[in-house]
């Protein structure tokens, strides 16, 4: 009868548990005494995503047309 056994997971063993406990108080506290502070900077980070995803969701445009640059390569390559 051998029996597969793996130890818990840390999260479900008793100190990851008062981890976790510990972590949702403190977070809590943290809420609490800077909220003001975070939300106050809320506007300038829906302004700042802006630019950033601007640079991040355009990379694979190529600047110019690529794509279709490539697509008349592959067009002259069928011609007899």
């Amino acid at each position: 009868m051998d029996h597969d056994h793996r130890p818990a997971p840390f999260w479900r063993s008793r100190f990851g548990m008062g981890w976790l406990v510990l972590a949702a108080i403190a977070g809590w506290f943290l809420w609490e005494e800077h909220r003001a502070h975070l939300l106050g900077v809320l506007p300038y980070l829906f302004l700042l995503a802006c630019p950033l995803m601007h640079v991040f969701m355009h990379r694979g445009h190529h600047h110019g047309g690529g794509h279709h640059h490539h697509a008349e390569e592959r067009d002259e390559g069928r011609q007899p």
